[in-house]
């Protein structure tokens, strides 16, 4: 590291693999003026009218968004028309306070809560809510943001869902983030388009100004940076291009190691409109289907779930679909459902709180049920812990199918497995040779093995896949599902990463489940394999 006009190298963590050189555009920038209003009531308009402004303006970009992203805009616009956030705005304007200092004094305090929590889940949805707060001052203002110049770097504390929406990046450019999170919004975006991103790299005395060179492959950015270094970044860049491209021409074709094994790569989706840019000829099924994500602000009605999982099954065409019940708690709270806990990671989450809300369960368990005829479904719990929880389970699955016979409603049981997140289960995976399949959720798994959070940058080095105890359970669990006739998958990060799957096929895994974007890198790797 070096300062003044020599250069200066920061590292950070990556969020979003890529690289990208240009001009630094400053985040940070002051917010425009506002203009008080003569009365209280005036202010009260303007407020009510700005907020308006900004639903309208994130339904316009929602209207040509992709399924994660209008996820996220859907949300936003769902929390402005929250009267609850308004409210107290509203009433410090009629305690004399102008619109723009009310609104950014409530946000504030919202955020601040959220910044606060220990969890990364909370701290990475503050990002959300700055964005709402700027939103509104945005629209109050009457003014415009400066618009970062084409191929920019964009760097400051963090950066909102609808300024990276907002964004062209079709001529390159790239996001480096003093804080971030690699579970915000953002991070999730940026690695769906292929912007390179880094957070966490820290303040600085001074900010930077001019070119810099970011490296989103091993999570670095290059203030000011020498001929030399531009040279040795670019020969970088041109590596992990050519990469990507050869990449691309294992997308269509089967996963197969360089000894001839077969591997089966599936995808991750989250939402049921993700499918819609997948060509289902490039994975083997739906590895890992998220149902959190349509437990938004109202708690989704049995047809709503029905809906939902039919369009999956069906869009996969025979192949596999494995749904997981709902995950929630834990860094993925839903209203009217999940429950405040001063350590939500230990607590209420996954199918231990399916187990205590059976009124919320029974009705995705029919909505799965109804919904197996049109596929191949199979089911899994999260966060297993112990035989019983997945007894009851399993019996609730029984139950609900005999009330469809009864009722005469179309209907088939499909193939229940579990998650191995909680090392219990991997340590102890006899206990559990009754099901029809494992899937290792190798984020919660390492994190719960290395007792560090994945997210957190002064741990983030502890938190690795690659850790020989991590691995040693992970093989563990794949020779006991072998020679028990069970299948075993990965479903989590870790079977997207090339660097990590030689390691993951080594431990005796031949089932992957990656995001979309991951497909080809993911086969790719495979291919150079030697199992």
């Amino acid at each position: 590291m070096s300062v003044g006009n020599r250069v200066m190298r920061i590292e950070g963590i990556p969020a979003s693999p890529g690289y990208a050189e240009g001009p630094l555009f400053d985040l940070d920038q002051p917010p425009v003026s506002y203009k008080a209003k003569a009365s209280a009531g005036e202010e009260q308009a303007a407020l009510v009218s700005a907020i308006g402004k900004a639903v309208g303006r994130l339904a316009v970009l929602a209207e040509t968004a992709d399924g994660e992203a209008a996820g996220i805009l859907e949300f936003h616009i769902a929390m402005l028309e929250d009267d609850a956030l308004s409210g107290p705005a509203l009433a410090a304007i009629g305690s004399g306070q102008p619109a723009d200092a009310a609104w950014r004094a409530a946000l504030d305090r919202e955020i601040a809560g959220y910044e606060a929590s220990d969890q990364d889940y909370f701290r990475a949805r503050a990002a959300d809510l700055g964005d709402i707060r700027d939103q509104v001052l945005r629209a109050l203002s009457e003014d415009g943001e400066a618009a970062a110049p084409p191929g920019a770097i964009l760097h400051g504390e963090d950066i909102a869902p609808t300024r990276f929406l907002e964004t062209d990046w079709s001529k390159g450019g790239g996001i480096a983030l003093k804080r971030g999170s690699t579970a915000s919004h953002v991070a999730m975006l940026a690695r769906s388009r292929g912007v390179p991103m880094v957070v966490g790299l820290g303040a600085l005395a001074a900010p930077p100004a001019g070119d810099a060179l970011l490296d989103a492959e091993h999570g670095a950015i290059i203030f000011s940076p020498l001929p030399a270094e531009v040279e040795t970044f670019r020969q970088s860049a041109s590596s992990f291009a050519d990469r990507q491209g050869a990449a691309r021409t294992f997308l269509t074709a089967p996963a197969v190691t360089k000894a001839g094994t077969a591997v089966r790569v599936q995808v991750n989706v989250a939402y049921p409109s993700d499918v819609e840019g997948i060509d289902i000829e490039t994975c083997d099924g739906v590895g890992l289907m998220r149902t959190e994500f349509l437990f938004g602000k109202t708690l989704p009605d049995e047809e709503t779930q029905y809906h939902a999982y039919r369009k999956v099954l069906e869009w996969a065409g025979g192949k596999p679909v494995t749904i997981r019940t709902v995950d929630a708690g834990g860094d993925k709270p839903v209203p009217g459902f999940t429950v405040e806990e001063t350590n939500p990671f230990l607590g209420l989450r996954g199918i231990r709180l399916s187990l205590k809300r059976l009124d919320i369960f029974r009705v995705q368990i029919r909505a799965l049920l109804r919904a197996a005829i049109h596929g191949n479904l199979r089911v899994m719990f999260p966060m297993i812990a112990t035989p019983d929880e997945y007894s009851q389970a399993a019996a609730l699955f029984a139950q609900e199918q005999a009330a469809l016979v009864a009722q005469g409603v179309a209907h088939k049981l499909p193939p229940l497995g579990i998650m191995v997140e909680v090392p219990s289960v991997a340590l102890a995976p006899e206990d559990f040779a009754d099901i029809a399949f494992f899937s290792i959720g190798s984020n919660d798994l390492t994190q719960y093995v290395m007792a560090a959070a994945r997210d957190n940058a002064a741990v983030a080095h502890l938190n690795s896949v690659r850790h020989p105890a991590v691995l040693r359970l992970i093989a563990a669990v794949a020779a006991f599902g072998l020679e028990k006739g069970i299948p075993v998958s990965l479903c989590g990060d870790a079977g997207g990463d090339p660097a990590t799957i030689p390691a993951l096929l080594e431990a005796g895994l031949r089932d992957l489940s990656v995001a979309p974007a991951q497909l080809a890198m993911a086969k790719a790797a495979i291919a150079g394999v030697a199992v």
